[in-house]
């Protein structure tokens, strides 16, 4: 199986295509379901402006109809599928009501569990991530495919300090969902730091040189027998119902150390130094990691975006270097690029390009960039023309990334604005210049496409545009682009002011003759990145 893949596409289809049985360590899924809500990418230009756009990365169509209907027979002639699954599958929709939003997400999430199960190795963790909204039928569905005895944990991750909400409690906290396949499970203990209070609280004492400590009894509960039970120290039994809680080897090398401090009455007592404890371990509630800011380094503008300390802690815990993350709702990628650094080896499904572009931009922005594929993405013409058929604005977002391009514009709603992306340069200090790229997927391409990419360059006060286009430009359009003259750079080069490039052209590594970046990269355009072709999507 290959890893450190990026799919685009059904993540079903492609488990049951690509990842064989017991051969992931850790899955981690944030599945959407929130009726009628779209999940957007939010621009903001390089100068920090807010940009007049936002893409629709996918809409919230959790919706019944003939999908959910083959998904419900599947589960219930499915050879992997426990017979618990089935029977809870059987009655969901007299519980959820027939052919609801709520049956339709939890079935087509029933199918996508039952083959997560499947790929999980025998000491393998799954993480669902979740909000209230279906935390509770998520948790019924998975004690039957995972087994009740393999839940271990609900999470509380408190996302945020305050929400403003009429008539009810401020909702401030999602859910994950904590299983295992068995209880042979690969576990590493996680701490957080001390807080404040705590460490005024229990390391009450100081050495001289300021070392903080806190003062351990050295006795335990219990009458034991044995090297820690009956010895004499320093004149001193164990008190009546305890025992010495170390051996006498141990007792003597900790006086020799002078780390035992005796009490009044001539009890000993252990110096914990502050500086020799891991922290406390973590426990399930988390309250230590907020959602991104607005101003935070890792902010993409993704909706559904979580903090990279989130997925640290998870893939920290339950997993090793060199082991297998799955995220198979990948988004904008936070749990592979997380995986990445952590030296794991990962697979992120996402079913739209404008996803799948985010995370290659994360990825190849890495110290060092990221070594991956990806599997789905049109590989020459005829893949370039079928994707154009299926869908003309996931066509639109995967040219306008494989240019090195920001995509633009509410793709399903409102007027055309004709601009497809944008590319942006600085060649001289200060001042941010745009590229706009207009692409048609068509096969009737004229030379009113230029005067209108023309138009819109005069409209938007750029100095170039991109014409992309699967098939060859008419000699009309060429002349007419070739008379829209030159940009003049002030570094004094002169650069086409319509340049035309065909997806053929693409696939073989052409990219716009643009100018350089060549003033410092404000904060605003990129999260420690030289990247000047790709801004920072905030």
């Amino acid at each position: 199986m290959d890893t450190n893949v990026l799919y685009y596409g059904d993540n079903l289809e492609i488990m049951r295509k690509h990842i064989p049985d017991e051969s992931v360590d850790l899955i981690y899924l944030d599945p959407p379901f929130n009726s009628n809500a779209s999940y957007n990418v939010l621009f903001k230009e390089p100068s920090g402006k807010s940009s007049q756009a936002q893409i629709s990365a996918f809409e919230d169509t959790w919706h019944w109809g003939m999908e959910s209907e083959r998904a419900l027979q599947e589960i219930a002639a499915s050879p992997i599928a426990p017979a618990a699954t089935k029977d809870f599958m059987a009655v969901l929709p007299s519980l959820v009501g027939k052919r609801t939003d709520m049956s339709a997400y939890l079935t087509m999430m029933c199918v996508r569990l039952i083959e997560l199960r499947r790929v999980l190795k025998a000491t393998g963790s799954i993480y669902l991530h979740c909000d209230p909204t279906a935390s509770h039928y998520l948790k019924l569905m998975m004690d039957t495919i995972f087994g009740s005895e393999n839940f271990l944990n609900e999470i509380i991750w408190k996302r945020t300090s305050a929400h403003s909400s009429a008539k009810r409690y401020g909702p401030v906290h999602d859910i994950l969902l904590f299983y295992t396949k068995t209880s042979d499970y690969k576990w590493n203990i996680a701490y957080t730091a001390y807080d404040l209070e705590y460490e005024k609280n229990f390391y009450r004492y100081a050495d001289a040189d300021g070392r903080k400590y806190q003062l351990i009894d050295l006795s335990a509960p219990g009458d034991r027998t044995g090297t820690r039970a009956h010895y004499e120290w320093k004149g001193r039994f164990p008190p009546k119902g305890r025992h010495w809680a170390q051996t006498e080897d141990t007792m003597k090398k900790f006086e020799s150390e002078e780390r035992i401090i005796y009490s009044s009455t001539g009890t000993p007592r252990f110096k914990q130094y502050l500086d020799e404890m891991s922290g406390l371990k973590i426990q399930d509630i988390w309250i230590d990691m907020k959602a991104i800011s607005s101003q935070a380094n890792e902010r993409l503008g993704y909706a559904t975006q979580k903090p990279e300390a989130l997925l640290e802690r998870i893939i920290k815990a339950s997993s090793n270097e060199g082991d297998i993350v799955l995220d198979p709702f990948c988004g904008c990628g936070t749990a592979v690029v997380v995986a990445q650094k952590l030296n794991r080896k990962w697979i992120g499904i996402d079913i739209t390009h404008l996803a799948i572009g985010l995370m290659k931009w994360r990825l190849k922005n890495l110290t060092p960039p990221a070594q991956f594929t990806v599997v789905g993405e049109p590989k020459d013409l005829t893949g370039a023309e079928e994707l154009a058929k299926q869908d003309k604005y996931q066509f639109q977002w995967w040219a306008v990334a494989e240019v090195g391009g920001q995509p633009y514009g509410e793709k399903k709603k409102g007027a055309d604005t004709g601009i497809d992306g944008y590319l942006y340069y600085m060649d001289e200090k200060d001042k941010i210049k745009k590229v706009i790229i207009s692409v048609k997927g068509g096969h009737n391409v004229g030379v009113n496409m230029i005067y209108d990419l023309s138009h819109v360059i005069d409209r938007e006060k750029a100095d170039i545009g991109v014409f992309i286009s699967i098939d060859e430009p008419t000699r009309p359009m060429t002349e007419e682009a070739a008379m829209k003259g030159f940009y003049h750079s002030p570094l004094g080069r002169d650069y086409p002011k319509i340049q035309i490039l065909t997806i053929a052209q693409i696939l073989q590594g052409k990219r716009p003759d643009i100018p350089p970046w060549i003033a410092p990269i404000p904060k605003s355009m990129t999260a420690k990145s030289n990247d000047i072709e790709h801004p920072k999507l905030l």
